[in-house]
């Protein structure tokens, strides 16, 4: 998991990287990588591409198409760990989604700790002058369909292979994400080149760490240590960016992390005591 939070960590700075490329175009290169990626593993492994449970394997590449595309855009337009935080949301509005979705129910403590989260939202954008009330919300909005996403994966469940699951979002998002570069394209120029192929390939590596980790391991140890990414983010703004923060929005950060953290620490709670009863 940490090489994977490192891999991702990379990514944000190299799509930070590009603010002259349109943030669907980058998740166009992105998806056509991963495209070729998984496309030739699912060949070489005789497995079925397409799946049984279409209609939610379209859903969620629709989903993921759209929660990219704005989270890359945060990423070129705000500081890099305000954007990486905002979409640390999305695990309670997988939650929260999750109510109406799968039927999942959520606990009065639990939205205690949504609470300080969105309050550390609003700290952050209310004391950090560079991100404007339309960033915030199309934040917020990439956190919300990055949920909805995580939603339809459980939708889909286990009926799945989990290579099939990854293979739609770029089989969904290339048609979608070409028309749109194909009328508003930005011809990439030396280095440009080398940092979107690098973009994909990172991506579909970190996927695969990431993957590895919660087959191997506990998924309470592991879900702690994807925290690490803001650590990441942090430090490559810093380095890279010269981006630094006041200590209202540290504060902001800070809490955003301690009300996931807290809610994904209570869910394994509840689930351990209940696999103690029954």
């Amino acid at each position: 998991m940490l090489i994977a939070g490192l891999f991702f960590a990379i990514m944000n700075v190299l799509v930070k990287m590009l603010p002259t490329i349109p943030a669907i175009e980058i998740v166009f290169f992105r998806s056509l990588i991963s495209f070729v990626m998984s496309y030739a593993y699912l060949r070489s492994v005789r497995i079925p591409l397409f799946g049984n449970n279409k209609k939610w394997l379209i859903a969620r590449g629709l989903a993921g198409a759209i929660a990219l595309s704005m989270y890359f855009y945060t990423l070129q337009n705000i500081p890099l760990a305000s954007a990486v935080t905002i979409q640390f949301l999305s695990p309670i509005f997988t939650s929260v989604l999750g109510i109406y979705i799968v039927k999942e129910k959520v606990k009065p403590l639990q939205w205690v700790f949504y609470l300080i989260a969105f309050i550390g939202i609003i700290v952050i954008q209310g004391f950090d002058p560079r991100i404007s009330f339309t960033m915030f919300l199309i934040g917020i909005l990439a956190a919300i369909f990055s949920g909805l996403a995580y939603n339809f994966i459980r939708k889909i469940n286990t009926k799945e292979h989990p290579l099939v699951i990854v293979f739609y979002f770029p089989l969904v998002t290339l048609p979608l994400a070409g028309i749109y570069s194909a009328f508003n394209w930005v011809m990439p120029t030396g280095n440009e080149w080398y940092l979107l192929i690098l973009i994909g390939v990172l991506t579909q590596f970190a996927q695969y760490f990431m993957t590895k980790s919660y087959q191997s391991e506990d998924l309470s140890k592991v879900a702690s240590l994807s925290y690490f990414s803001i650590i990441y983010a942090l430090g490559f703004g810093y380095v890279f960016f010269d981006e630094k923060f006041n200590l209202m929005v540290y504060a902001g950060i800070a809490m955003i992390l301690s009300g996931v953290v807290l809610n994904i620490w209570y869910k394994n709670k509840i689930k351990g005591q209940v696999g103690e009863t029954s």
